[in-house]
């Protein structure tokens, strides 16, 4: 019996090994070629495919439709399954890939019907690149072809890549509006219902646009908000507004998910994460060789591997410069272009611009409607149809009581949303030429820094943007009896070699006054991270590119200094137990956003909780009246009303059921020790990174069990940075690259990139520079010596 036993445990081990050795011949299947010679059907010369150390790419091209062919090959071998998934998340077409969970994502999506709406107007998206998206496309299903398995995640879904076609590269620029914008407008809806039920000082309150912390380019900060009086508002007395009674905090309502996952105590419009970026410049006034340096991060979700591919693009051009282009920067796989970098000549950069890009209109029952029957098809189950209204200012997205229907314009539905002249960029000559291009670009609304070879700088939105009729939009959030509005790009406002050398912007409020009113508010973010930059920028008055990459690792706790100091106001001298480890453990300041800083958790918790608190109180009565029609807000500027609040302390503000502000401040600490201490015992142990910790793995890790997962993630690292400084980062957020260069000078640039090049767990390139990006170590922002090299070569 022993010997069978001992016998069928080897056959047990051999098949084990023979399936670990099918699985590991499966997955390297799936690695792309790196060196050699291939054949590239449609190719008009050779062409030369370099990768350095990192997997950083040079294509060396005889024409840009040639370096589209052989770049849309690269990035199919490399990140097809990341490029199926953009293209499938604008569409609504997850659940073919992922199965039922999927569906509220595809049906949030799908009822805009973005990819019937791109087949119809491809036209106008492709212009006169036609000719590349089509090479791109073929270069495309020719790199999916030639792997000799199937990208890996297909085989763990069971699933088979669909081939690329022209529209998808369109989807894929829509999928980027989708990311950057809200499909469903909830914020302004949310406002406009809860403006209809609370009395005018208090909308007035949670309507703040901005606060002491502002740094716009046009115009002064806003400040904080001005307190009203007990005659105009008195939330003690219930014969002026419904009482307002956040819970105690032995009742507090739990944390959201996506709270927890940030900190502690952080309210959802403080720690949820939204897409954002800082870009900012210095003219060649403030060098020492009059070189122009400009600095980005774009803010996005992170994941393993990145959402951008660097590339350096070389070719012959007869309507560039000297006739030849040379851009490097980082490429959106689905797409054959630059979207950050520079070419030598010009330099430019990207952050979400926050306006505002949609609206409501209210219809009567009866309007005439386009229905259609979409098809989502579901992995594992039968299609799920939705039935889409169609009306001519946009889909109905809601019914509402009355029997009206609730439409919605959004700039992403319209013809020309996306225009791939922006790939044009590189080819700009100097900055006019960069905004003659901008005119004509069709993406989301951004703003746009570009600096040029002669040391200029400049300002500009850029982006499809409402072309709304002046005398209709007195009412943003429901725009009735108001004729559809078309969308443009071009005659947006600008501001040109500014008198102080410097740009800065970060998703915060850039305009003022007439303009301003045009682009409306899209719900910018909260100015501190914005001023800091800003500050940073004046602080010296002579820059080379370190001095701005250590503006972009700035963690310095600016903002949370005061959150600290009110801490230790409330807890110094207290007899309450809880109070007195709050205390204890609270007592150093590093002034930073570190990962081994405990007071910086501390006092961001307790920030965190009384924006619960307060958020919650003021919010009681549109909640109570509007009921299932509430919405919850994101009340991004809430600081500027929470301060004052507590600075001031009028009788007449206090919430009840508390006899005294000190008493919510009391409670609110308490709150926090309670939520630290059931991690652990010893508060002193509670550090940033302990709850800042690197969560960045690839999009299936999620349907592994955790044995597995870890291949597919990055290092579990405490990070250091948070959402209202510079150095902006969470578990699964933040600078999705960093790039700091001047026109000109790219060999002293810098660059960083989380997750890595390739999308294959088993490729050199898997994670390849991500701890630079963690630790703040500067790296090349041109690629470096070759590793690799691969000649694609016309058949």
């Amino acid at each position: 019996m022993l010997r069978w036993l001992l016998r069928s445990l080897w056959v047990v081990l051999g098949l084990l090994l023979v399936l670990l050795l099918v699985i590991w011949g499966l997955l390297r299947g799936s690695l792309p070629q790196l060196d050699g010679e291939l054949a590239l059907p449609g190719l008009s010369a050779p062409v030369s495919i370099q990768r350095d150390a990192l997997g950083v790419l040079t294509v060396e091209a005889a024409n840009e439709t040639d370096m589209a062919r052989a770049l849309g090959y690269v990035h199919a071998q490399e990140r097809f399954f990341e490029m199926d998934l953009m293209r499938r998340s604008a569409a609504g077409e997850l659940s073919e890939l992922f199965g039922a969970k999927a569906l509220p994502l595809d049906k949030r999506m799908r009822v805009h019907r973005l990819r019937a709406h791109t087949q119809q107007n491809l036209g106008a998206a492709l212009g006169d690149k036609r000719g590349v998206i089509e090479a791109y496309r073929d270069g495309v299903n020719a790199g999916l072809a030639a792997l000799p398995v199937r990208p890996w995640p297909y085989l763990l879904l069971r699933q088979q890549p669909r081939a690329w076609e022209l529209e998808d590269s369109v989807l894929t620029g829509l999928a980027m509006y989708a990311d950057l914008q809200d499909p469903t407008n909830t914020r302004e809806l949310a406002m406009a219902r809860i403006r209809s039920v609370v009395p005018p000082a208090l909308y007035a309150l949670l309507a703040h646009d901005g606060s002491n912390w502002d740094a716009p380019l046009f115009g002064e900060p806003r400040g904080d908000a001005v307190l009203p009086d007990a005659a105009t508002l008195d939330l003690r007395n219930a014969g002026t507004a419904p009482a307002l009674t956040p819970p105690p905090a032995s009742q507090a309502v739990p944390l959201s998910p996506a709270a927890r996952e940030r900190d502690v105590g952080g309210s959802p419009s403080a720690t949820g994460s939204f897409p954002g970026s800082n870009n900012f410049a210095v003219a060649g006034a403030l060098t020492a060789d009059g070189r122009a340096i400009i600095a980005d991060d774009m803010h996005l979700g992170l994941r393993a591997p990145n959402i951008w591919f660097r590339a350096r693009l070389r070719y012959a051009d007869p309507t560039a410069p000297e006739g030849k282009v040379d851009v490097s920067g980082f490429t959106l796989p689905g797409l054959p272009a630059v979207i950050v970098g520079s070419n030598t000549r010009v330099a430019w950069a990207f952050t979400n611009s926050y306006i505002d890009t949609a609206d409501f209109t209210t219809l009567p029952a009866n309007t005439p409607l386009r229905t259609f029957n979409e098809s989502i098809a579901v992995a594992g189950a039968r299609p799920e149809l939705l039935l889409v209204r169609e009306s001519d200012w946009g889909p109905v997205l809601r019914d509402e009581p009355d029997g009206q229907l609730l439409a919605l314009r959004w700039v992403g539905q319209q013809a020309g949303a996306v225009r791939l002249d922006f790939a044009d960029m590189a080819k700009a000559a100097d900055l006019d030429s960069a905004f003659a291009i901008a005119d004509r670009s069709g993406i989301p609304a951004q703003n746009l820094l570009v600096a040029d070879r002669s040391g200029r700088i400049a300002w500009r939105l850029i982006g499809a943007r409402p072309a709304r009729d002046p005398a209709c939009h007195a009412d943003a959030a429901m725009q009735a009896n108001c004729a559809p509005w078309p969308i443009r790009t071009n005659q947006a406002p600008a501001l040109v070699d500014p008198p102080d050398h410097r740009l800065w912007t970060a998703n915060g409020r850039v305009l003022d006054g007439a303009a301003l009113a045009e682009a409306g508010d899209g719900g910018y973010d909260f100015g501190a991270r914005a001023k800091q930059i800003r500050d940073g920028l004046f602080d010296r008055e002579s820059f080379k590119e370190s001095d701005l990459l250590a503006i972009q690792l700035d963690d310095r706790a600016v903002l949370m200094e005061r959150w600290w100091k009110l801490l230790r106001q409330t807890v110094e001298h207290s007899d309450d137990p809880a109070l007195k480890r709050l205390e204890a453990a609270s007592r150093q300041w590093q002034g930073r956003a570190s990962a081994d800083s405990v007071s910086y958790r501390m006092a961001r918790g307790f920030r965190g909780i009384l924006m619960d608190n307060m958020e919650g109180a003021l919010l009681a009565p549109a909640k109570e009246q509007l009921g299932e029609r509430y919405i919850p807000p994101k009340l991004a500027q809430f600081e500027g009303v929470l301060w004052p609040l507590l600075s001031e302390r009028p009788p007449h503000l206090l919430p009840p059921p508390y006899e005294s502000w000190d008493a919510l401040l009391a409670d609110s600490a308490r709150q926090l020790e309670k939520d630290l201490a059931g991690q652990g015992p010893d508060l002193a142990q509670r550090s940033w990174g302990e709850r800042n910790t690197a969560a960045i793995c690839h999009p299936v890790s999620a349907a592994l069990p955790s044995l597995f997962k870890r291949w597919l993630c990055m290092p579990a690292q405490p990070l250091a940075g948070d959402d209202n400084m510079p150095r902006v980062v969470g578990p699964k957020f933040g600078a999705s690259e960093r790039m700091v260069v001047s026109p000109g000078h790219e060999a002293d640039g810098i660059v960083h990139m989380p997750g890595g090049q390739s999308g294959h767990p088993l490729s050199p390139f898997w994670g390849a520079g991500h701890d630079d990006w963690v630790e703040g170590r500067p790296t090349p922002f041109l690629p470096g010596k070759p590793a690799h090299s691969l000649s694609l070569s016309p058949r």
